[in-house]
């Protein structure tokens, strides 16, 4: 058996341990935690409580010496347990996947979680477990500033998603003129072209022709206005966010070598992710696309 096959159905721990940066973090973990719950899409599973097993790992910020053996200075196993039952108290669900994602989102609002990963699989279908596991991370820490008086700030760009309509606009200039007098950076993204792209009918394939794509339309948007600087690494635009700049996104790079990247290939997902990794301000999103559910960064339509 692959590694990446035995990995797929290892316990959340050791995926955590597998795909954990070259500073890991500390890690607690909830496992085989069963309850009951009213839950599923299809009509013999309304009205019936079912049993859930839940398996969570949560990476956490290390603790700040000294510890003193104080309950109050961790994330207790207790927010675990309890993320869930708030959760199934709150609403009957269809889809465990919609559960697995607001548990993690309400793991994920306490202060010392990075990162969770939430296994959940139901019992009692047949002779065997169905289930679903995904794995989330906050909004890394806002990049640090020394200004002239020496003192470090917070700095947090404006991500803008602009689609089709809105790039061939006649007023972008005017908007762009908006963002730029805001003072502080702006990260530009954008969708796919309204051109018809190559299928290859194999998903990792097609993921990058589509990220493809959208640089195309990144260096489309660049051909129009000097300040649209295309960038792709996460370098470069660490470099012009500590410098206030403009900036537009080309994806490829940062998307593929993300261990813990977007779940999503659809380019608002995208924008979102970045947003989120780069703990920005805001997500100014135009035009009339499907938002993710759980952003840790706020969303505005434009």
């Amino acid at each position: 058996m692959s590694t990446d096959i035995r990995l797929a159905f290892a316990h959340p721990e050791e995926r955590a341990a597998a795909t954990a940066s070259a500073d890991p973090r500390d890690r607690i973990s909830l496992r085989d935690h069963i309850v009951e719950a009213d839950i599923g899409a299809f009509q013999k599973e309304r009205g019936h409580r079912q049993r859930l097993m839940f398996n969570v790992v949560v990476e956490v910020r290390p603790v700040a010496q000294p510890l003193n053996d104080d309950v109050d200075r961790i994330l207790s196993y207790d927010r675990l347990t309890e993320a869930i039952a708030e959760e199934l108290a709150a609403e009957r669900l269809n889809l465990l996947e919609t559960l697995a994602e607001r548990v993690a989102e309400k793991i994920l609002a306490e202060p010392q979680a990075m990162r969770a990963f939430v296994r959940i699989e139901k019992l009692d279908i047949g002779p065997y477990k169905l289930g679903v596991e995904i794995a989330r991370s906050r909004a890394e820490k806002a990049m640090q500033v020394v200004g002239s008086d020496g003192v470090a700030a917070a700095v947090h760009p404006l991500v803008v998603f602009l689609d089709n309509a809105a790039l061939a606009a006649p007023d972008l200039g005017a908007r762009l003129d908006a963002w730029a007098g805001l003072g502080q950076p702006v990260i530009l993204t954008v969708g796919l072209p309204d051109l018809p792209r190559p299928q290859t009918g194999h998903k990792p394939t097609q993921r990058r022709v589509d990220m493809l794509a959208i640089e195309q339309n990144a260096w489309t948007l660049a051909a129009r206005d000097p300040r649209c600087v295309v960038m792709a690494t996460r370098t470069e635009i660490d470099w012009a966010v500590k410098r206030g700049q403009m900036m537009v996104w080309a994806p490829s790079k940062m998307v593929l070598d993300a261990v813990d990247g977007p779940s999503s290939r659809e380019p608002v997902a995208l924008a979102l992710w970045l947003a989120e990794l780069m703990a920005a301000e805001k997500i100014v999103v135009h035009g009339d696309v499907a938002l993710p559910a759980g952003s840790r960064v706020k969303v505005e339509r434009a």
